[in-house]
């Protein structure tokens, strides 16, 4: 076997590999878990019309940071009840980002096409930016307070739009 064909077949069986964990554990579903992980990282991406996101720029925001990728069905099933969330708080100091993993954006323009959202959808081409955030199941998301701490994170999908997972992001809502 010639060292090209057989760094295609190891890569081929890692990707398959990443893909039945992610799928193992996003059919159990996920819970809102409090962060222990440590600091939060850097992030900056570009959205599909090309303008740069910094997480800066969303500070004095509560910040759903969500990673995933237009083949993972709990990802793609989640959205709705994200897009829901943002809705029941529109007016309030609340943002999410959704970062794609390793896509491009005419694929996840077809994806948005099918499952409308209105929140912003960020590119993270070369998977940097879920290596940094130490990302390794989608869909993983992660609740950041308005000073940008991790204060929760989930692995795996869930109903945002829930009345319990609501109320744990309104607490963490700055007053006003």
């Amino acid at each position: 076997m010639s060292p090209q064909r057989a760094t295609r077949l190891l890569l081929s069986l890692a990707t398959l590999a990443w893909f039945v964990l992610s799928w193992a554990v996003s059919a159990a579903g996920g819970e809102l878990k409090p962060w222990s992980g440590g600091a939060t990282p850097p992030l900056a991406l570009r959205d599909l019309q090309g303008k740069e996101h910094k997480l800066g720029d969303y500070r004095g925001k509560v910040v759903v940071l969500n990673f995933w990728a237009t083949w993972c069905d709990p990802c793609r099933e989640e959205m709705p009840s994200m897009q829901r969330l943002q809705d029941k708080l529109a007016g309030k100091s609340f943002a999410i980002l959704a970062i794609d993993y390793g896509e491009g954006a005419p694929r996840i323009q077809d994806f948005l096409k099918k499952v409308p959202v209105r929140f912003t959808v960020l590119l993270d081409r070369d998977t940097t930016a879920a290596t940094a955030w130490k990302v390794k199941v989608l869909p993983t998301t992660l609740v950041l307070d308005p000073q940008q701490r991790i204060r929760y994170s989930v692995v795996g999908d869930l109903e945002w739009d829930s009345q319990s997972v609501e109320d744990t992001i309104k607490k963490l809502l700055p007053p006003g």
